[in-house]
C-alpha cells in the first residue's frame, strides 16, 4: 500500500513539474510579443525549481530552457551593440530563429514525454 502512495505522489509531482516546464516554454513563446520579459520570468522559474527536477527526465528540459535563455540574451545583446552599424539585424534574425528552433524542439520532446536529446 505504501508503494502505491509513493507512486501516486511521484506521479503527481512529475505532472506538476511537467506543467511548470510547459509554462516556461509558454513564457519563451510570449517573449516574442512582450519584448522578452517573459523569457526572464521563465528562467527565474527554472532556477527556483531546478532542484525539484534533478534526476528526472524533466531536468534536460530545464537545462535546455536555461541554455536557450542565455543564447538568446547573448544574441540580443550583440545585436543591440551592433545595431547602429547595420550588423545588428543580421545577428537578430538568426537569434530569433534559434529561439524558435529551441522552443519547437523542447516542446515536441515535452509533448512526447521524453528528455531533450539535442546538442544545439
Amino acid at each position: 500500500m505504501n508503494d502505491i502512495q509513493n507512486y501516486q505522489k511521484d506521479d503527481s509531482r512529475l505532472k506538476s513539474l511537467k506543467r511548470l516546464t510547459t509554462i516556461v516554454y509558454l513564457c519563451q513563446i510570449f517573449s516574442f510579443v512582450l519584448a522578452g520579459l517573459p523569457l526572464l520570468a521563465g528562467v527565474v522559474i527554472n532556477f527556483m525549481n531546478r532542484d525539484d527536477v534533478e534526476g528526472t527526465w524533466l531536468e534536460s528540459h530545464f537545462n535546455w530552457q536555461v541554455q536557450t535563455v542565455w543564447m538568446t540574451l547573448a544574441g540580443f545583446a550583440l545585436a543591440g551593440l551592433t545595431l547602429e552599424t547595420g550588423i545588428g539585424f543580421l545577428i537578430l534574425i538568426p537569434t530569433l530563429m534559434v529561439l524558435v528552433y529551441r522552443i519547437v524542439i523542447g516542446w515536441n520532446a515535452l509533448s512526447a514525454g521524453k528528455p531533450v536529446n539535442e546538442k544545439f
